[in-house]
C-alpha cells in the first residue's frame, strides 16, 4: 500500500454479526453512497487482512480494513506561502487563518488564497490531495480553518456540519455598551437591495440564529462571544448590525473604523468529533496581533471610546 493511503479500521461489536459490511458503514459510520461505490471499484476492503466485497455479512471480532482516497489531482494550484498550523493528523489539517486571506480561490482572488497555501504546503511534502474545507470564514475574518485531507474525512464532518454537531465559537467587538450579559438573536438573513455581496436583516430570508455572552465591556465597545446554530454568509457582522451594535472595522455593515480597518471577529473555537475516531475534539487560534492592539486602545486612556 502506498505510504500515503490511510487506513481506516473498525473491530466487528456483537450487533454488527449478521449486518453487511455496506449497511454497517452506511448506517453506523454515514459513509457516503459516493464513497462507497468508488471503494466497490477495487481491492480496498479487508476483513482480518483478506479482500472481502461490501455485500459479505460480518461476524464480531472481525476487524474491517479500508483503503480511503488520498492520493488525488489537485484541484488549484500550490504556492509556498506562510501557513499556520493548529492541528494535524492523517485525516485533518487545522490552520489558523490569517486576516486578508481568503479561503478559497475565486475569480476575483486567483491566488494567495489559504487553499493556494494548503496546497503548497502538501506539495512539499509530496503529497499531492485535493483541497477539501469543511467550512469558510469571510477574508478579513481570523482564525480556525478545518480541512479535510481525504473524501472520508470531508463526508464524515460535513455529515456533523448539517446536523449541528460542529459547534462554532468566535470572539468579536462590537460598538456600543450591551448592557444584558446574554442572548440570542434569531432573525433572518438574506441579500440587500442591489448588493451581490452585503446581507441584511429581513422576515422572508434563510434562518440564522446568533448566541451571543457579553466577556467585558468598554467605555463604548463590547467584547462578545458567539456561538452559530447556524452559519449563513456574514451571519455574526449582519446580526450585530441589525441590533445597532456593528462589529467595530466592519465598514461593509456600519462599523467604526477609527482602531481597526478589517471587522473585530475571529474564529476562536472548534469542537467536533474526530471522523475516524469519534472521540471529542477541541481546536483553539491565539487572537492576531491587531485584535491584541485593540485591545490595548480600548483599554488606553487615549482611546476613542472613553
Amino acid at each position: 500500500m502506498n505510504a500515503h493511503h490511510t487506513l481506516w479500521e473498525y473491530q466487528l461489536k456483537a450487533e454488527d454479526s449478521g449486518q453487511k459490511y455496506l449497511s454497517i458503514l452506511l448506517h453506523k459510520f454515514h459513509f457516503s453512497l459516493r464513497l462507497l461505490q468508488r471503494l466497490k471499484q477495487g481491492e480496498r476492503v479487508w476483513v482480518n487482512g483478506n479482500f472481502t466485497y461490501l455485500t459479505a455479512r460480518g461476524k464480531e471480532g472481525e476487524t474491517l480494513s479500508i483503503q480511503l482516497f488520498s492520493e488525488e489531482e489537485t484541484n488549484i494550484p500550490g504556492e509556498n506561502l506562510p501557513i499556520d498550523i493548529l492541528y494535524e493528523d492523517e485525516y485533518l489539517l487545522v490552520v489558523n487563518k490569517p486576516v486578508g486571506q481568503v479561503v478559497h480561490p475565486t475569480h476575483r482572488y486567483l491566488t494567495n488564497t489559504l487553499g493556494n497555501a494548503v496546497v503548497g504546503y502538501w506539495e512539499r511534502k509530496g503529497e499531492p490531495r485535493l483541497y477539501r474545507p469543511i467550512h469558510r470564514i469571510d477574508r478579513n475574518t481570523s482564525g480556525v480553518v478545518i480541512i479535510a485531507k481525504n473524501q472520508f474525512a470531508h463526508q464524515q464532518l460535513a455529515w456533523q456540519l448539517e446536523r449541528g454537531h460542529i459547534q462554532k465559537r468566535y470572539f468579536g467587538f462590537v460598538e456600543g455598551v450591551i448592557p444584558e450579559n446574554e442572548g440570542i438573536i434569531d432573525d433572518a438573513i438574506g441579500f440587500a437591495p442591489d448588493s451581490f455581496i452585503k446581507r441584511q436583516v429581513q422576515p422572508d430570508g434563510q434562518p440564522a440564529r446568533t448566541h451571543y455572552r457579553v466577556l467585558h465591556r468598554y467605555p463604548k465597545a463590547t467584547f462578545l462571544e458567539f456561538i452559530l446554530e447556524t452559519g449563513r454568509t456574514h451571519q455574526i457582522r449582519v446580526h450585530c448590525e441589525g441590533i445597532n451594535h456593528p462589529l467595530l472595522g466592519d465598514d461593509l455593515y456600519n462599523g467604526d473604523t477609527t482602531l481597526l480597518s478589517r471587522q473585530a471577529l475571529h474564529s476562536s473555537m472548534y469542537a467536533f468529533l474526530h471522523p475516524a475516531t469519534g472521540l471529542p475534539m477541541v481546536i483553539r487560534a491565539p487572537f492576531p496581533e491587531d485584535l491584541r492592539n485593540l485591545i490595548k486602545s480600548l483599554n488606553s486612556k487615549n482611546s476613542p471610546g472613553k
